[in-house]
């Protein structure tokens, strides 16, 4: 199973108006990292970063003004998500921004049964909350000590971590992934057992009539039965 773990950043929060910015994306397959990433930053054309969004990400409407349009990394992008499913944190709000610029270019939009949401998922997990991904991290253990502005591959990277603990991926692949079931036959020797005897006999527990019923049956049971030698 392929899936893509992904994260965008975009000029504003409005994907009516606002463009998307930067992608970042984690090739999992099988639920393990391959290595593969796909990663971009965009040049919004006319549309500025708007202060707010600027203070989360810290990209600057100068250091985009040499980046290609969405329209020139479309095709890249399409060819690394293709057959995989798409997985973002507040989904919603990634895939609105991704379809839009879909629409834009006249292309179809990504179908809803393609799209894992993960903070749906971990919403249901933890529903008591905070599910950010910085919370996320702090839950499963998970160093994000060098976040110090959102970043959509390093977020990528992080979330990836995230979704596999959350459905005990790392377990279930190293325990049942491909594994074949072996089946190993073992030749026991008999072994010539010496039985100790104690210092002191215990008391006796059994009547005589349970002791006499006891060495019928190890009698029905033929001279090589084991109680019949150590008794």
């Amino acid at each position: 199973m392929r899936e893509i773990i992904f994260d965008t950043e975009t000029t504003g929060l409005d994907n009516r108006s606002d463009r998307v910015i930067e992608i970042g994306g984690i090739e999992l397959l099988n639920h393990f990292p391959t290595g593969r990433t796909f990663h971009v930053y965009i040049n919004p054309g006319e549309r500025k970063v708007h202060p707010d969004a600027l203070a989360v990400h810290g990209i600057t409407d100068d250091f985009l003004k040499d980046k290609p349009s969405f329209a020139e990394i479309v095709e890249d992008l399409q060819a690394f998500f293709e057959g995989a499913k798409w997985i973002a944190h507040n989904a919603t709000f990634d895939m609105g921004f991704i379809n839009a610029e879909f629409a834009r270019l006249g292309l179809p939009p990504v179908p809803q049964e393609q799209v894992i949401d993960t903070l749906s998922m971990a919403r249901r997990k933890n529903p008591m909350g905070p599910n950010t991904l910085d919370a996320l991290c702090r839950r499963y253990g998970i160093d994000n000590s060098h976040r110090t502005k959102h970043g959509a591959l390093l977020d990528s990277e992080l979330l990836a971590e995230v979704y596999i603990e959350m459905i005990g991926g790392r377990q279930a692949a190293l325990g049942l992934g491909g594994a074949e079931r072996v089946t190993t036959v073992v030749e026991v020797e008999e072994v010539d057992i010496t039985a100790l005897a104690r210092p002191r006999p215990l008391v006796p527990r059994l009547t005589p009539e349970e002791v006499e019923a006891h060495q019928a049956m190890v009698k029905s049971m033929g001279d090589k039965a084991l109680w019949a030698r150590y008794q």
